[in-house]
């Protein structure tokens, strides 16, 4: 079967999907308002989440053949997440209650055998059986990055993006390990999700609602573990640097949160793409930028899942370097007095010194 076609299908059905979703989210009074957090100026219809979650379960179902068993345990987790959305969509559900949905929805998956059972400890041989653990493990996994996906969902086109930046990064990274089940299910997701930001970017006409955002994050979250559980260099790390953004994003949130202390559950407006509005960048340019940070995390992902444990890990380091500096630059992190930035300051005014003085000795 056709690549194309298997992209194709969910993009028109989503294309098709989305404006009829628009006009009964109006109709049911699904709506966002504009508060002091949220950036839209203009009443909003959500419930675009549902047109996604349409599109993409109607061509597994086309393709299920293709996907073997997994699909009906993730299919089912699916439905009980995007019950959640749709609920909150329309009338705010509490966040105890939205974490009962969320962790239902991953015992279902983790039950149908979408669980992380291993993990390859980097430098050794050694690898970490999890046994009785792997529930666990799997759970915190799932609904985190559910969570932090949904954390991110603040602009025009922004989860959306980094749903599709991260799928196409998934497929891409399937089809060279030649996993056909995770290449076709982020595939068909790719092309719903895709179908629907062509509404969604700024500026957007309809927004995706917790019913989106906590769908991808839910999707993406297992598809992780599917793609990559038997990845042999750093394979834990894989998804991570995939999903980046969402997830420093909600780590530094957390970090800042504790700081100031909060509840970890708090609003603020200091999520990344609050604090680069903030530097002055154009709400289109945030989101693009954003767009960018996110297509380097993935080439960085595909790269490390090729190379070696040494270059894998120097390339990490890097990464985590360029992190903490952007994390300091840009605010997420609340206050600070950028000590990296310091350091580095001072660090290369140590070297220059040195060098300065080697070739005043030499002169």
């Amino acid at each position: 079967m056709s690549w194309y076609f298997i992209f194709g299908v969910p993009f028109v059905l989503a294309v098709l999907l989305t404006p009829i979703i628009k006009k009964i989210a109006i109709y049911l009074n699904a709506v966002d308002h504009p508060n002091v957090r949220k950036v839209h100026t203009k009443v909003m219809p959500r419930l675009g989440g549902v047109a996604i979650f349409l599109a993409a379960t109607i061509s597994l179902i086309i393709f299920a053949k293709e996907t073997e068993e997994p699909l009906i345990w993730i299919l089912l987790g699916s439905f009980v997440i995007v019950t959640a959305g749709i609920i909150d969509d329309l009338k705010p559900l509490s966040a105890r209650v939205k974490l009962l949905f969320q962790i239902t929805a991953a015992l279902i998956v983790v039950y149908g055998g979408v669980s992380i059972q291993f993990i390859n400890i980097p430098l050794t041989d050694y690898v970490l059986q999890l046994g009785n653990w792997s529930w666990i493990v799997s759970l915190f996994w799932v609904v985190g990055i559910t969570n932090a996906l949904n954390l991110i969902d603040g602009l025009d086109g922004l989860a959306a993006g980094v749903s599709a930046i991260a799928l196409a990064t998934i497929f891409v990274m399937s089809l060279i390990m030649g996993n056909m089940v995770v290449a076709i299910i982020s595939l068909v997701a790719l092309g719903a999700t895709t179908g629907f930001l062509l509404f969604n970017f700024y500026p957007a006409k309809i927004f995706m609602g917790d019913s989106g955002s906590l769908f991808l994050g839910f999707l993406l979250s297992t598809l992780a573990i599917l793609g990559f559980k038997n990845v042999a260099v750093v394979s834990f790390l894989i998804p991570i640097v995939i999903l980046a953004v969402p997830i420093f994003d909600t780590f530094f949130a957390i970090i800042r949160r504790f700081r100031s202390k909060q509840s970890i559950a708090a609003p603020d407006k200091k999520h990344l793409h609050h604090c680069l509005l903030e530097m002055g960048f154009s709400h289109r340019k945030t989101v693009l930028m954003i767009y960018s940070i996110n297509i380097l995390f993935s080439l960085a992902a595909i790269f490390l899942s090729q190379t070696t444990v040494w270059i894998a890990l120097l390339v990490l380091s890097i990464l985590m370097l360029l992190v903490l500096l952007g994390a300091e630059w840009t605010g997420v992190l609340g206050e600070t007095k950028k000590p990296i930035t310091r350091f580095l300051i001072s660090l290369g005014g140590w070297l220059t010194g040195i060098a300065a003085s080697k070739l005043h000795i030499k002169g």
